[in-house]
């Protein structure tokens, strides 16, 4: 079952299947002007509440993911301004960031700025090979707003994270793909049928396993290892309340791997 709904003029969610698609389409560039930044966070929201959902996709569509922010708008902010516009901004990418189920980013043409901060906050990240990615903010004067900073050095390491913000430097798909900016290249064209795919495996996996075992990554990056060691074993513990923990080790004695039909529960 399909279902479209839009979010102001320019994000729309489908929902088919259990994979819900956040699509970007401001012609021609998809910038992240305030508007589509707030939307993404009633996306976000809707997406939270939504138990069905068991996977999602991020995409600007087959020609661009998104160019960066709106500079002329950006241009017209002051601090005051940006006090605030920057905190739903970093809050939009967090709630993204921290949707309970896989995620991938489907990258056409070009991630930049804002477009490349959008794109780290997926679980994954499948760039087509004739993609652009980068972080240009220093060339405007500033510096990334809405987790470059920080997502880019968990991702590539502290130091290759300080070149390409430094600099402001474009990174060319292939590089991408061997600092572990992105997870696979595709052809163009075909980033979205390739997310779908990295997907649906997960479509009728443990969804609260799933849940957890993104939690318990993301959560143990953020601070020690003593720490991340405590959360994973509170979230193992607690999967043998589930439904499903029962159905997988059930399957596997009897069946072996790999053939458990899960409940979800």
């Amino acid at each position: 079952m399909a279902e479209q709904v839009a979010y102001g003029q320019w994000v729309k969610l489908d929902v088919t299947d259990g994979v819900a698609t956040i699509r970007i389409d401001r012609p021609k560039m998809n910038p992240l002007d305030a508007e589509i930044q707030d939307s993404l966070a009633r996306v976000a929201a809707d997406l939270l509440d939504d138990a069905d959902v068991r996977a999602a996709i991020i995409t600007g569509g087959d020609k661009v993911f998104a160019a960066g922010a709106d500079i002329k708008e950006m241009q017209q902010l002051d601090y005051v301004d940006m006090v605030e516009r920057g905190t739903k901004l970093q809050n939009a990418f967090r709630a993204l960031a921290e949707l309970p189920f896989p995620t991938v980013a489907a990258i056409e043409g070009y991630a930049l700025g804002g477009g490349c901060e959008l794109a780290m906050t997926a679980d994954f990240r499948i760039a087509a090979n004739d993609a652009t990615l980068g972080q240009p903010e220093i060339l405007l004067g500033v510096i990334p707003g809405a987790g470059g900073t920080q997502r880019l050095a968990r991702l590539v390491g502290p130091s290759k994270a300080k070149d390409i913000v430094f600099s402001g430097r474009f990174v060319k798909a292939d590089e991408a793909l061997e600092i572990g900016l992105v997870d696979e290249l595709v052809e163009p064209g075909t980033t979205y049928e390739a997310a779908l795919a990295k997907v649906k495996p997960f479509v009728n996996g443990p969804r609260v396993a799933l849940r957890a075992a993104k939690e318990a990554i993301n959560r143990g990056l953020d601070g020690d290892l003593a720490t991340g060691l405590a959360i994973e074993s509170q979230l193992f513990t607690g999967l043998f309340a589930t439904k499903d923990r029962a159905i997988g080790m059930r399957s596997f004695v009897e069946q072996g791997p790999g053939k458990a039909q899960f409940e979800g529960r």
